[in-house]
């Protein structure tokens, strides 16, 4: 009895310190309205899309969707409650939800549903846009690595106004424009070294998920049809619209106005996809577009019929009864998909969300106020969201013009590596500076790191690690790197803390490099001794323990840095000049490296006194180092 009361009890504080806020939000968005109540139509239904032909599909109600009248609390505690779980190291991750890092705790440990934004498909992605795929990355190889298993759907834009645009512009189909750079999209992931989504599903395959969605909404009161055919979310009936990820007026947004989040960054326009037409409210968004005259194109609008096949019974008689509704000819609005994606993959309820903090709102908002709005349930428990990449004191974007893409950032194999581990030694939170100091800075760092380990593996290849000296209990190396693997463990578990994670990984191998370092000064004052005739005392081998463990902790670490891989070949590569690395800028000496990484694990700490005195130290090696706010540090000779 005891033991069950210390359960019970420790789970009553775990939900109140570290979930009351996140169930503040979900029983305010599950909230229609101050005079209605959150109602699920209890039918089976199926839908149809004209244009190649009728094709049905069957969506089973779970008795969880079928109970329309149960209470938006009882929904919460039943899809947010953790179980146990046997993952040692306790994830915490800040979560835009609450504002705030906290324990990560999936719905069903260890599996974890996990969606996250992908591109629009229309002209290639920039490093900017990979700086999120990479964090998507890094996060799913954490969970990885500390023992869940990972659904991740990533979503294809594959139909909005700018691919409509692109394709009139250059006179061809929508399926050969978004075929084309969603190929590129791919090479460049594999190029990136980023683990593959379990699904990358296309919005214009999934325009009966979508007519679904927007009758759901409909039937609880949240959408309606314009005069001019288009359909819209009505916001003014969703209790907490524009309030979960970001703090924002509502009052006073205008319709095409600009705005500024009050904590979630600048933002465009209020409807991403550029679309005005007749509405009730100026704060609706679009959930479905009518055709506009002289810009749609056949192969991008859709007439999709919904089968609504209601049920009742009376006495021992089960009575159906089918109803077709017609949204409409037109196509998705940009936010709709994503909700639909979510449901038909991942559940009404998912584990974690990420994107670019500039998708907070409107997009991000957007999706709470549909999946809630049309499920009655929590949509998402985590969200996560990435910093910008900046070129100079601005954010890179194609609408800035400022954008570099991929394979022009990084023409060779060596600038695709350092790309990666640019971003992914940086705090994905914060904003990066893309510089040419930066990522030969990066490439200093890999190269230093593929030395060591070509090292290490050549020594261990003559070696025999075996004999009786090295054992590892006398291995001062095995000790520590022991000890950094489990301050990593801690980094990375402590939301990502990537730039401690680098430092411990640098510390390891600043010591594989000190023991390789002594044999070869040995080695030399030996033949040196025996061409004097002298004997040395120097007797110490090869710590080939130490190396070997020292092996094992970089292909350990590598599962979440994913940095030490093949790039396949990348359009540019054999165009190179043949320029040599200090030709292009210099690499930055060991030594100093080990310095700034000591001084951003410092910072990061906020230990100040230390960071000083590993700056002053840096400069007395003759380099400089400049702090750029919320990126990496810059390093330059003097």
């Amino acid at each position: 009895m005891r033991i069950i009361m210390a359960a019970a009890a420790s789970r009553i504080i775990l939900l109140l310190l570290t979930s009351y806020a996140a169930y503040a939000f979900h029983l305010t968005s599950s909230s229609l309205s101050t005079t209605s109540a959150c109602h699920r139509p209890s039918f089976i239904a199926s839908s149809s899309a004209a244009g190649t032909g009728l094709c049905t599909r069957h969506r089973q109600l779970s008795r969880q969707q079928a109970s329309c009248l149960q209470s938006t609390a009882s929904n919460d505690e039943a899809t947010t409650t953790p179980t146990t779980t046997s993952i040692q190291k306790q994830l915490h991750l800040y979560n835009s939800l609450t504002r705030s890092k906290t324990p990560f705790e999936p719905l069903s440990p260890p599996h974890v549903s996990m969606y996250t934004c992908g591109p629009t498909v229309y002209d290639s992605a920039h490093v900017g846009n990979f700086r999120a795929f990479l964090t998507y990355d890094i996060l799913k190889r954490t969970l990885l690595y500390l023992g869940y298993t990972v659904t991740h759907i990533c979503n294809l834009t594959d139909v909005d106004d700018k691919i409509i645009k692109r394709c009139n512009e250059q006179n061809i189909s929508l399926r050969e424009l978004t075929n084309k750079y969603t190929k590129t999209f791919f090479t460049d992931l594999q190029a990136l070294n980023i683990i593959m989504a379990n699904e990358y599903p296309r919005a214009t395959d999934h325009i009966d998920e979508m007519a679904q969605f927007i009758i759901d909404l409909e039937m609880n009161g949240l959408a309606y049809q314009s005069n001019e055919g288009s359909w819209y979310f009505s916001v003014s009936k969703k209790a907490g619209y524009g309030t979960k990820l970001v703090q924002l007026n509502v009052s006073q947004m205008l319709k095409g106005a600009s705005s500024t989040t009050g904590g979630g960054g600048s933002v465009a326009n209020l409807d991403a996809d550029e679309y005005d037409a007749e509405k009730e409210g100026v704060r609706d968004f679009c959930l479905w577009k009518a055709p506009k005259v002289g810009f749609d194109r056949d192969d991008a609008t859709w007439d999709p019929v919904v089968e609504i096949v209601k049920q009742s019974s009376s006495d021992d008689t089960t009575t159906t009864t089918i109803e077709q509704r017609n949204i409409g000819k037109g196509r998705p609005g940009w936010h709709l998909e994503c909700s639909a994606m979510a449901r038909k993959y991942l559940g009404n309820t998912i584990d974690l969300h990420a994107g670019g903090i500039d998708l907070k709102f409107p997009h991000h908002e957007n999706e709470i106020a549909q999946s809630e709005g049309a499920n009655c349930a929590p949509f998402c428990n985590c969200w996560i969201h990435n910093g910008f990449v900046n070129i100079g004191d601005e954010k890179m974007s194609k609408s800035k013009g400022n954008f570099l893409t991929l394979r022009t950032a990084c023409p060779k194999s060596d600038d695709v590596r350092a790309y990666r581990y640019l971003v992914v030694s940086s705090q994905y939170r914060n904003p990066l500076s893309f510089t040419e100091a930066a990522l030969n800075a990066a490439k200093g760092a890999l190269k230093r790191l593929d030395r060591v380990r070509d090292m290490i593996r050549d020594v261990l290849s003559d070696g025999n690690i075996d004999g009786g000296e090295n054992s590892s209990s006398s291995s001062a190396i095995v000790a520590l790197v022991d000890k950094e693997l489990a301050k990593f463990e801690v980094a990375i578990a402590d939301d990502l803390s990537m730039p401690r994670a680098s430092a411990c990984l640098f510390s390891i191998v600043k010591a594989a490099e000190k023991e390789l370092k002594r044999v070869a000064k040995k080695d030399k004052k030996k033949e040196e001794a025996d061409d004097n005739g002298d004997d040395d005392d120097d007797d110490a081998p090869l710590d080939l323990i130490g190396l070997a463990r020292v092996q094992d902790a970089l292909i350990q670490m590598d599962q979440v840095f994913g940095i030490y891989y093949e790039v396949p070949e990348v359009e540019g590569e054999d165009n190179a000049d043949g320029a040599t690395d200090e030709e292009e800028g210099g690499t930055i000496p060991d030594d100093v490296m080990d310095l700034v990484l000591q001084r951003t694990a410092a910072k990061d700490a906020k230990d100040w006194e230390l960071a000083d005195s590993l700056r002053a130290k840096i400069t007395e090696l003759g380099f400089t180092v400049k702090d750029v706010k919320g990126g990496d540090p810059i390093v330059s000779k003097v």
